[in-house]
């Protein structure tokens, strides 16, 4: 063993990103995360779980999950659902679509689920939150829109006042 062989091929790896030291996320599995990130945000309204992403980039499910919510701050299904609630919200607000075809436009099998997860995320139910949309009128433009609608997940929007 050459000395000093291994401190060398730490220091290439880190450099790379290779490791996953003190929670670190591995350059290689980055790429596959926004290659997930990606189908997610293509695919919301398909039958996606978590299972079928992580064989797409060959990793258990187990590991995606817990890389992606190293990267992403929250795990794929989570991600997932908060795409799927973002788009509701958009044809909520835009369309004349009802909150059933709201619904399963979005990816939902379940209405009951739907409203649910709606809820928890937008705080209010999809009905009420149309009302409320029809009645603001909102005039914001689109580009800010997203941005201001976006739901909230964890308590996040009470660490930064919004609510």
């Amino acid at each position: 063993m050459v000395l000093g062989a291994r401190p060398l091929r730490s220091a290439a790896l880190a450099a790379h990103g290779g490791c996953r030291e003190g929670g670190r996320v591995r350059l290689e599995d980055l790429v596959l995360l926004r290659r997930v990130r990606d189908r997610i945000d293509r695919e919301y309204a398909r039958p996606l779980d978590v299972e079928a992403l992580a064989r797409g980039v060959h990793m258990s499910a187990g590991h995606l999950s817990r890389q992606f919510k190293l990267a992403y701050g929250e795990p794929p299904y989570s991600y997932l659902m908060t795409r799927r609630i973002e788009r509701a919200m958009a044809l909520l607000r835009h369309s004349d679509l009802s909150v059933t075809e709201v619904c399963f436009a979005v990816g939902f099998s379940s209405l009951g689920t739907f409203s649910t997860r709606f809820t928890e995320l937008v705080g209010v139910p999809p009905s009420v939150y149309r009302r409320q949309a029809d009645r603001a009128g909102s005039g914001i433009p689109p580009c800010l829109e997203k941005r201001v609608a976006r739901p909230i997940r964890n308590r996040e929007g009470f660490a930064t006042g919004r609510r």
